[in-house]
C-alpha cells in the first residue's frame, strides 16, 4: 500500500490539457472571461495560457487548449473524462468574481467540499467543461 509522502517532489500542478471544438472561443473565454494569460506563441495551433503568477523557478500553472481536429490524430481513451477543473480565487474577490460571472449569463452552480473549508460554485466553458471557482472561507 502506498501511502502519503510530504518527500514525494511533487510540488504543484503542471496543466490540464482540454480538447475544445472552437479554438478561437475557447482562448476568448478563458481570457477574457476568467483572466488566464496566454503564453504560447501566436502560430502554435494549441494554445496555453498560464494559471497565476509564478517565478522562473517553477512550472507555469496552466491550461492548454487542443483543437479536436489535431487531437483525433491522437489515439485517445474514450472512457477517460475529465470531471471538471479547479481554480483558486483570493477571498475578498470571492463574492465579486461570482457576481461577475453571473452577470455575464453564466449559469452558475453551487457546490459544498467534503471537509475542506472553502465555497465554490461551478459554470461550464463553451465546450461543456465544468469549471470551479474556489476560495478559502474568510
Amino acid at each position: 500500500m502506498l501511502r502519503y509522502s510530504p518527500v514525494a517532489g511533487i510540488r504543484g500542478l503542471a496543466e490540464v490539457v482540454l480538447v475544445v471544438e472552437d479554438i478561437d472561443r475557447s482562448v476568448a473565454f478563458y481570457r477574457d472571461t476568467l483572466g488566464l494569460e496566454p503564453i504560447s506563441p501566436p502560430e502554435l495551433p494549441v494554445k496555453f495560457l498560464r494559471v497565476g503568477a509564478n517565478g522562473r523557478t517553477s512550472v507555469p500553472q496552466q491550461i492548454v487548449l487542443i483543437p479536436r481536429q489535431l487531437a483525433a490524430e491522437q489515439p485517445l481513451v474514450r472512457t477517460r473524462a475529465l470531471h471538471h477543473i479547479g481554480l483558486e480565487v483570493a477571498p475578498d474577490d470571492y463574492e465579486r468574481e461570482r457576481e461577475r460571472l453571473a452577470g455575464l449569463g453564466f449559469a452558475l452552480r453551487g457546490g459544498q467540499h467534503p471537509f475542506l473549508a472553502v465555497e465554490a460554485f461551478y459554470l461550464d466553458d463553451p465546450d461543456g467543461n465544468e469549471i470551479e471557482i474556489v476560495s478559502w472561507r474568510g
